[in-house]
């Protein structure tokens, strides 16, 4: 009777600790998948930032631009279109961030980086643990009962 007992009791202690695992990558896979969404819908606004933004600094930039220009042919002064340069790049910069290819560059440049400079990732000393978590709690904790 024992027995017949003891194999019941070992087959539902599997059949719980299979559930348990099935449980747990399926919890598993449902974070990753929300991290993901989290990182697009990031991602989405910053481009969407930087198309917004292009808006407001494209019409400061073509109104700057004119302005120098024809004050630069009126005062007959080439330096009145120094200040064009800088602002071209910026502008250039965020039409490519919001319109061109800026953010597959830098995604090609991260996976290089992730495969080649591997060592340049790594924290400083190493990753964090259980102990050195424990370790600073039980600290903290003694800061305070302390005071």
């Amino acid at each position: 009777m024992g027995f017949i007992f003891s194999k019941s009791m070992n087959e539902n202690m599997k059949s719980q600790q299979e559930f348990m695992v099935t449980h747990a990558r399926l919890q598993l896979e449902r974070h990753l998948t929300m991290q993901n969404e989290m990182r697009e819908r990031q991602m989405a606004m910053q481009i969407a930032w930087s198309r917004e933004f292009l808006k407001y600094f494209g019409t400061f930039f073509g109104i700057a631009t004119i302005s120098l220009a024809t004050g630069a042919l009126k005062r007959k002064k080439p330096a009145f279109l120094v200040p064009i340069v800088p602002l071209s790049f910026i502008f250039t910069y965020q039409y490519d961030l919001g319109y061109g290819t800026l953010l597959q560059r830098m995604k090609s440049e991260a996976e290089d980086i992730l495969e080649t400079e591997k060592t340049k990732l790594e924290l400083p000393k190493g990753l964090i643990t259980f102990e050195s978590l424990e370790k600073a709690r039980r600290e903290q904790s003694k800061l305070f009962s302390d005071k």
